[in-house]
């Protein structure tokens, strides 16, 4: 592999392997995305020790390298450290899945929290529950497909010779607007029991979470994330207009349906194993692109900024509210509401919206 200087930006340096593989990295982008994945590491080791039955980082780290006493290796490793990774894997895959997709329609507000993506999740699995009873496997697969028929659904409403973002945003707003009506009745619908049940998945939580969740959402993030990663150098194209993208040699259809399949698919992969968490795929890639001050996509270092937002929510609601736990859907709907607003005004004040 060797390192060549004539990258896109100044500064920036472009690893080239076999093949003609390239990995473009600028210093900043690249300081940021260790920070990150410290700052992901230390917060996990943290959360980890946190709860009930309190243990010291240092604690922690022995354990999980193998030297921790037996009630600390039954309470890091089979109670904490499921949950935690279940933290970190949602947290990358909405990052990275929210970066394609702000990407892709050239636009901020173009996140799966908007798009009706995690909604489409939500009636799959509250189908699941409340007109079959199913258990855990079969929510997940309801809420899988859900997603993914949703996807489909917006993809063909929004093309028009072409994929334009404020089309994307306005028909994904109005599925939202859509699947959330179904929600309702499905609400309606179900009996007490179940309706507690649906109420509990809606939330979104990674209470109880166990390696029967870590172990698909660690394999769907294995095989997607290089695939989008693959096609980054293409999305930078693309955000410079789909002609400009043409003249360049990328094939914009099949490249902007490739990115938005797997974005669909990290984001119901997600819903599946903690439930729709919120606003991590909007907040994420838009602060990785602050720090980085990269003008195009931060798909690594958004899905790094996902992992530590989900972890700081979820040690937020362990610790923030005494002894009354929330679950982290709520944090996250918090502050993400905040942010969603601080965001259109800032748009507006820009004259983008």
């Amino acid at each position: 592999m060797t390192v060549d200087l004539r990258a896109d930006k100044p500064g920036s340096r472009a690893l080239r392997g076999p093949g003609g593989l390239s990995l473009r990295m600028e210093p900043r982008a690249l300081a940021v995305g260790l920070l990150l994945t410290a700052a992901a590491l230390a917060m996990a080791v943290v959360l980890i020790g946190t709860g009930d039955f309190e243990i010291a980082p240092w604690d922690v780290v022995q354990t999980l390298l193998g030297n921790g006493t037996p009630a600390n290796d039954f309470i890091v490793n089979d109670l904490r450290l499921p949950r935690v990774l279940v933290a970190l894997l949602v947290g990358a895959a909405l990052g990275m899945a929210g970066a394609v997709f702000q990407s892709v329609s050239r636009n901020p507000l173009g996140s799966p929290d908007l798009l009706g993506f995690g909604y489409g999740s939500a009636v799959g699995a509250l189908t699941v529950i409340v007109l079959f009873k199913g258990d855990a496997n079969a929510v997940a697969g309801g809420a899988l497909a859900g997603g993914l028929l949703s996807g489909v659904l917006v993809y063909l409403l929004s093309y028009r010779r072409g994929i334009h973002g404020y089309r994307l945003v306005l028909v994904g707003i109005g599925a939202s607007a859509m699947l959330v009506a179904v929600i309702n009745y499905l609400l309606t619908k179900a009996q007490l029991v179940e309706a507690t049940r649906a109420m509990v998945w809606l939330t979104g939580s990674l209470a109880g979470r166990d390696w029967s969740q870590v172990w698909p959402l660690l394999g769907t993030c294995a095989v997607l994330f290089p695939l989008v990663l693959g096609q980054g150098r293409a999305l930078r194209m693309m955000e410079m207009g789909d002609d400009a993208a043409y003249a360049l040699g990328v094939r914009v259809e099949r490249t902007r349906m490739l990115l938005m399949l797997a974005a669909v698919l990290l984001t119901t992969a997600a819903a599946a194993a903690a439930g729709p968490i919120s606003f991590v795929a909007l907040a994420a890639p838009q602060l990785a692109r602050r720090l980085t001050r990269s003008p195009g996509s931060s798909l690594l270092t958004g899905a790094l900024m996902g992992s530590v937002l989900l972890l700081v929510s979820d040690w937020a609601s362990q610790r923030a509210f005494g002894a009354d736990q929330l679950p982290v859907g709520v944090v996250t709907g918090l502050v993400g509401g905040v942010y969603l607003l601080w965001l259109l005004v800032t748009e507006r004040k820009a004259g983008r919206i």
